[in-house]
């Protein structure tokens, strides 16, 4: 296609350039860090869109980046002077969860309703019902993607099936999916959830009742997730975020000894549809911040180290009142998730826990991002000795430069996907030589 009102006139959808009086909110993201000025955006209406404005865009020689969400800090969802793909697989959460339990259905889905369906999936998925029920990807079966070459591909078990081993864990990497289609499981309305709050004293024993728990063998149906912040007014904070499938009275029983910790400063848990369960962090990051996620695994859940990232949250927090910082501790049973034979997709099943250092700034500027990677660093490198090469589950990591087709260090890579890395890179290989999909973490193709 040689020029823009080529592609126009073949395209069914919207397209806007920065002339567009809709062009800044064509721009926006979750992150606003992650905005990036994108030549062209095109909001595509089918597969057929999806290929017009992809062969456009490697005509003219446009990065591409694709958005579902736009919840990825990194900036994936985003390019600077190259062309944005809106599609129709961008559904978030929110829609999936709210239409599914009408019917009394759900999936595992994330942990906050206005991630995008798209990149948790392809990134693998840990979410609520992930002890239960498995990963994102473990519900996929089948998907539809374009690939570079604009050919619409069905990907299952049955049809195309390397590809459709690669999508599952592999990103991004390999084309743009228009379709999931996912199986879905019964589900009762109603869940109890909820926030409770205590004090930072209470850490080691809240610690101690969670390893109790790890090593006895967590219910497929909790979650316990310790969240380490300032609260409102500034004050120091320990907050568990509790989830369990079940009643209020048994969500209750289960947590009896969180429950029995003095002082509680809150109880905000209670019975709650399972839709509203997925949106208890929605609060916690709104659209439109400045966001740094840096995500590295534990093995087990610790004391030692929870109580040492608890005191260096309070004292980074004190010394830089214009940066928010939390840090969260991901306990949930993972014996479902690594049930799963670990050839079976891209995801690389490794048998650790996540913690993920979130941070929210106020000011998008070099000094500001400079001084919120030394405080990610300093808390990382304590939860895991050196956090270079523990790359922790990948949906939470904005390290990769949102400017450059960058190629993770091969350190970095055989982290993330371990021994999957060699049959991805002959994947990248068939499916996109030219990388013309580098918005995540990119793999290069084989040689």
């Amino acid at each position: 296609m040689s020029d823009l009102a080529s592609f126009e006139r073949a395209f069914h959808g919207d397209i806007v350039t920065p002339s567009h009086p809709d062009y800044e909110s064509s721009l926006k993201r979750w992150a606003a860090n992650s905005q990036r000025r994108a030549a062209v955006v095109a909001f595509v209406k089918d597969e057929d869109d999806v290929r017009t404005a992809l062969l456009y865009a490697q005509a003219q020689g446009l990065r591409i980046a694709v958005k579902g969400g736009g919840h990825n800090p990194a900036g994936a969802s985003s390019i600077e002077d190259g062309l944005l793909g809106y599609v129709g697989g961008g559904a978030l959460w929110s829609d999936v969860n709210g239409a599914a339990i009408k019917h009394g259905l759900v999936m595992t889905s994330g942990t906050v309703s206005h991630t995008g369906v798209g990149g948790l999936t392809l990134g693998g998925g840990f979410g609520y019902l992930a002890g239960q029920y498995g990963l994102a990807i473990d519900h996929l079966i089948q998907a539809t993607v374009v690939i570079a070459s604009g050919e619409k591909l069905v990907a299952s078990a049955s049809q195309n099936s390397d590809l459709f081993w690669a999508i599952r864990g592999g990103g991004s990497n390999f084309g743009v999916v228009t379709e999931f289609v996912f199986q879905l499981h019964a589900q009762s309305t109603m869940v109890f959830a909820g926030i409770l709050v205590l004090a930072p004293p209470a850490m080691e024993d809240v610690m101690h009742i969670v390893e109790t728990k790890y090593d006895e063998g967590m219910s497929e149906k909790e979650t316990a997730h310790v969240v380490v912040a300032l609260g409102p007014g500034g004050q120091p904070c320990i907050m568990l975020l509790l989830f369990y499938n079940g009643t209020e009275e048994e969500g209750r029983d289960n947590f009896k000894p969180f429950f029995e910790l003095k002082p509680i400063v809150a109880d905000m848990c209670r019975a709650m549809p399972y839709d509203e369960a997925n949106t208890l962090q929605d609060a916690l990051v709104p659209h439109g911040g400045n966001y740094y996620l840096k995500s590295v695994s534990l093995p087990r859940p610790s004391t030692k180290i929870a109580v040492q990232i608890r005191d260096a949250v309070y004292e980074l927090s004190k010394a830089n009142p214009d940066i928010h910082i939390t840090f969260i501790f991901e306990h949930w049973s993972l014996v479902k998730v690594f049930s799963v034979p670990p050839e079976t997709t891209a995801f690389n099943r490794t048998r650790e826990l996540s913690t993920v250092a979130s941070i929210k700034y106020d000011t998008d500027t070099p000094e500001s991002l400079r001084r919120v990677r030394e405080i990610v660093d300093k808390l990382t490198n304590i939860a895991v000795g050196d956090a270079r090469a523990n790359v922790g589950y990948a949906n939470y990591n904005s390290d990769i430069a949102a400017n450059a087709d960058v190629v993770l260090s091969e350190e970095q890579t055989k982290a993330l996907f371990g021994a999957n890395i060699a049959r991805l890179q002959e994947l990248k290989k068939k499916y996109d030589p030219d990388m013309v999909f580098a918005k995540w973490f990119a793999i290069q193709p084989a040689a």
